[in-house]
């Protein structure tokens, strides 16, 4: 019997109404601008597609132009409900949201057992909205893909990365980490720390970025290190915050795309 994660925020921080669902993404992508390249990995933010669904736009526009399209995704992202140490699968065959089912790759979820710091452990999947608000957007993008799934708990960068090395795959996989950046600053002081901090995610900073920087810091720090080890390049494709989209500018968060891909 296949067991499935069921959509926890849809209808909040996306339509739950599948055709809705699917105009508001296409309506995205429409408005993004990719650049060239062909990226293995991004970063993408994971707030409602309202305040940070421009700045993901530009990651899956960029994708939807990776010629083969990838058929395996790697996602990672910050556990914002559970506490934990190491890094959690969800126990489970498919995800699903309103645009359909998204089976689980099998050999992905085997080979990530394979270490010590990965465990199944469904309940820090139940309520997370960090990985399920990037499943409509490759839904859109990519014809056919299966995923792993893996929100991370308390992880050293060196944890983390050994489980993006260990799933790295080649053209047929990209890894995601979802990631936000600075939160509840004033619009101008988000702006110059947001700014700092992607500086130094485009420089592959060996200094571990910290919360106040970036919600997802653990995967990102895990992704900067296989980076550096890789020789990969970092671009930044979007920097804004809720200030610019969608809310407040009196306190606002962060948002930014970045692509990282081997150096030619």
């Amino acid at each position: 019997m296949t067991t499935t994660r069921p959509a926890a925020v849809a209808g909040s921080f996306y339509s739950g109404d599948a055709e809705v669902l699917s105009r508001e993404v296409d309506g995205l992508m429409e408005r993004a601008t990719p650049v060239s390249g062909r990226p293995h990995a991004f970063i993408v933010p994971h707030a409602g597609f309202d305040y940070s669904g421009p700045i993901a736009a530009t990651v899956y526009a960029h994708l939807a132009r990776r010629d083969p399209l990838p058929t395996r995704v790697v996602l990672l992202g910050p556990s914002h409900h559970v506490a934990f140490t190491g890094l959690a699968l969800p126990g489970c065959d498919a995800f699903e949201t309103p645009l359909g089912t998204i089976p689980l790759d099998v050999e992905g979820l085997r080979r990530a057992l394979e270490l010590p710091q990965v465990r199944v452990l469904p309940s820090a999947h139940a309520r997370e909205h960090s990985l399920e608000v990037q499943l409509p957007f490759l839904q859109r993008v990519l014809p056919r893909f299966t995923l792993v799934p893996l929100v991370v708990g308390d992880a050293s960068p060196t944890q983390v990365a050994e489980v993006l090395e260990a799933l790295w795959g080649g053209d047929e996989t990209v890894v995601l980490i979802s990631s936000d950046l600075s939160h509840f600053h004033a619009w101008s002081d988000a702006r110059a720390l947001d700014g700092h901090t992607a500086r130094r995610i485009v420089a592959l900073d060996a200094e571990p970025l910290d919360g106040d920087e970036a919600c997802g810091c653990r995967p990102v720090n895990g992704l900067l290190e296989v980076a550096r080890r890789q020789g990969l390049t970092a671009t930044a494709l979007d920097l804004r915050n809720s200030g610019d989209t969608a809310g407040d500018r009196s306190r606002v968060v962060g948002y930014g795309a970045f692509a990282f891909e081997a150096r030619p």
